[in-house]
């Protein structure tokens, strides 16, 4: 058998946990349909717990991994992460804008998890100016999307729906804004945006603490299934869905002592050969 999925592009950090970044974009790709490569813009030491250490990758080197790929490879669609600094975010849309047709999903990692910013200002400004007009969608959560904005973090759906202007003026012409941090709500409710309208995606809230690489994951999963034809709107709802199996079968995981990752391959056991947590590992020092 011949197989030719559509090859997806990640542009991201790695996670040496392996739940979020790279790993989890690489895994959220193959579990949706695709096939994903990478070019790697950051390398972190970092686990369930948390972030120990972050060292960029040198730009140079971010536009060679870009020119390898793109050379070779038939990529339908491009899914960015996290981009570390002014001059990689620079090297980037330069590097796409030789290809103004290639879908872009664009997760603009901006705030870690504790709400320390991951940008200087200058590469905020550089993101602002130089990539997300070039994205065809951008998924921020409340904390990114409040510092795009200049507005403070929403605290309701309401709030969310006031944001929506200062959203459209960013130039992206979709932008699915993420209400999981809304933990009061009993439903996860996130909304697409486009220039003209505005829909609430739903889906019910999952009670776990296996939440590690859940933006990463959505917005690849939203570049491979609309590399696979589907429309932004259904490749975002497709993408929530998916996500929200992969949250309620997280527990089938023990992976580290924090904040575990979503179970990026639920539909797949069969090919998994998971075995109880007590079998896998005897004792953990």
């Amino acid at each position: 058998m011949n197989l030719s999925p559509p090859v997806i592009l990640t542009i991201a950090g790695s996670d040496s946990g392996g739940g979020a970044g790279i790993q989890a974009d690489i895994k959220a790709i193959s579990a949706t349909g695709g096939y994903a490569c990478s070019v790697i813009t950051a390398l972190t030491a970092q686990n369930t717990c948390g972030v120990e250490a972050v060292s960029a990758v040198e730009p140079d080197f971010v536009r060679a991994q870009l020119d390898a790929v793109l050379y070779d490879m038939p990529v339908r669609a491009v899914k960015i992460g996290m981009l570390a600094n002014q001059a990689i975010i620079r090297e980037v849309a330069a590097v796409l804008a030789r290809s103004p047709h290639l879908p872009v999903i664009l997760d603009p990692v901006m705030v870690a998890t504790s709400g320390d910013p991951l940008l200087d200002e200058q590469a905020m400004t550089a993101l602002i100016d130089d990539l997300i007009p070039r994205a065809t969608v951008l998924t921020p959560n409340l904390p990114e999307a409040a510092c795009l904005t200049g507005q403070p973090v929403p605290t309701s759906i309401e709030q969310m729906h006031e944001l929506v202007p200062a959203l459209r003026h960013l130039g992206c012409p979709y932008v699915m804004l993420k209400g999981g941090h809304l933990h009061q709500t009993p439903e996860s409710v996130d909304m697409w945006i486009s220039r003209d309208t505005c829909q609430t995606l739903r889906a019910r809230r999952v009670e776990t603490t296996n939440t590690h690489g859940t933006g990463c994951s959505l917005s690849a999963a939203i570049a491979s299934f609309y590399a696979q034809g589907m429309t932004p709107i259904e490749a975002g709802r497709a993408a929530k869905q998916y996500l929200t199996e992969a949250l309620a079968h997280s527990h089938q995981l023990t992976i580290g002592r924090g904040a575990g990752p979503v179970h990026h391959f639920y539909a797949y056991p069969d090919n998994l050969c998971l075995l109880p947590a007590e079998h896998a590992v005897a004792e953990l020092p």
